[in-house]
């Protein structure tokens, strides 16, 4: 389907659907790779823990290297071409990690995955096509919603199958993208008008000179700054909780899909459900204060937790954490052009590169250290008060930034 002229409504949902179907995929092998990897390494998890940083810091790397070309090539072909590339790239990745015999191909796998998952950053891109300033947050959040669908299904379908196969998972995953893509070439129509595309650019494509943009602007950069310390953070869930909860609580597969598919459903109510009507009562400034304050208490909790039962506790307080990305992104697309929203979504996806190069390698050091005989305190839930740490100067930045409102204008 070529450029097509859609209500804002229409384009929103069916952006809603790519990336829910592209979350599930995600999710339906979040509780099984860790725990393949696990078995692969012995059952040591501390070992285990290690190799998964490993991989999320090579699958980082591609998203740092990538995202800012593919964001550019969105400001130059469309959203809707870079989104077809994405899922099918997916697709693939997930058959390939399915029938690998060996880790070598296993890793393979996830740097092929790192390269083509830009669907989020463009997908981003699209919500600011297609959204006014004023109601861009509430977009946001919309997209938020679809991550949280994905992560309701996905998780507990994964955990099901992985309980069957561990492999199956994957191959569930592969037909979802493709699935996708195969959507998106017959009913995703293209948010970007030509009259709107610049050129392609190496200079400006390189994950360095993308950073550029987000110097452009004071408030521009302080957000960014904010956005990272909230990446950062974040990669503490993906990263070390299935084997945190394997090694402190002994849940299984389905208890862990289960887990994920609660975040879904508080991150779907809250972001699809409440950041419009916050948002438009309080302003996305004191909307961002609000999510950051939950989750830093949020994630103190869960560092803390003793049993199962508190730390799920702690989780519906976590799904207010919600409030504050998208209110965050809402600000920062208000200080661009429609032409540079592309180049700004891939920066932000270099920027959650980064945050994933780091987080993993960090979080697992911190988890095998603190379960180790040489950690001064046995604390395996240190990873979450780290967490936690950065979100508090996550929000001490953006209270900071944001006092004066006028400077978020476009200049």
């Amino acid at each position: 389907m070529s450029e097509t002229k859609v209500p804002r409504r229409a384009a929103i949902a069916f952006i809603f659907v790519t990336v829910m179907l592209d979350m599930l995929a995600v999710g339906l092998i979040i509780p099984v790779m860790p725990k393949l990897i696990l078995q692969m390494e012995g059952g040591n998890s501390g070992s285990a823990a290690k190799l998964m940083g490993f991989f999320g810091f090579s699958w980082s790397l591609m998203q740092f290297i990538f995202a800012p070309i593919l964001g550019a090539l969105s400001d130059r072909f469309g959203r809707r071409t870079v989104i077809l590339f994405s899922n099918v790239g997916l697709g693939l990745n997930y058959i390939l990690m399915a029938w690998a015999p060996t880790l070598v191909w296993f890793y393979l796998g996830r740097l092929i995955s790192g390269i083509t998952a830009a669907s989020i950053s463009t997908a981003g891109a699209y919500i600011a096509d297609v959204t006014p300033p004023e109601k861009r947050a509430a977009g946001f959040g919309m997209l938020g919603a679809a991550f949280g669908v994905g992560f309701i299904i996905g998780p507990v379908l994964g955990g099901f199958l992985g309980h069957v196969n561990p492999r199956l998972p994957f191959w569930v995953a592969a037909g979802f993208s493709l699935t996708n893509a195969l959507y998106g070439f017959f009913v995703l129509p293209e948010s970007l008008a030509k009259d709107k595309r610049t050129a392609f650019q190496w200079s400006k494509a390189n994950p360095v000179a993308s950073f550029d943009l987000l110097q452009s602007k004071p408030a521009l950069l302080g957000l960014a700054s904010v956005h990272f310390l909230h990446n950062l953070a974040h990669q503490v869930l993906p990263v070390i909780f299935v084997l945190f909860a394997d090694y402190r609580y002994h849940w299984s597969s389905k208890t862990v899909g289960i887990v994920f598919a609660f975040v879904g459903v508080g991150s779907m109510i809250v972001q699809g459900g409440l950041v419009r009507p916050i948002v438009a009562r309080f302003g996305e400034r004191r909307t961002m204060i609000a999510g950051y304050v939950s989750g830093t208490i949020s994630f103190v909790l869960m560092g803390l937790a003793g049993d199962g039962l508190q730390f799920w506790l702690a989780l519906p307080l976590m799904s207010f954490w919600g409030l504050a990305g998208p209110s965050v992104q809402g600000m920062m697309t208000q200080t661009l052009l429609p032409t540079e929203q592309g180049r700004l979504q891939g920066a932000l996806q270099g920027i959650t590169a980064i945050t994933g190069m780091i987080g993993p390698l960090l979080f697992t050091q911190i988890f095998a250290y603190f379960i180790s005989r040489n950690a001064p305190v046995h604390a395996p839930g240190a990873p979450f008060l780290l967490a936690s740490l950065f979100l508090l100067l996550a929000l001490m930045v953006g209270v900071q930034v944001t006092q004066k409102q006028v400077s978020m204008k476009i200049a």
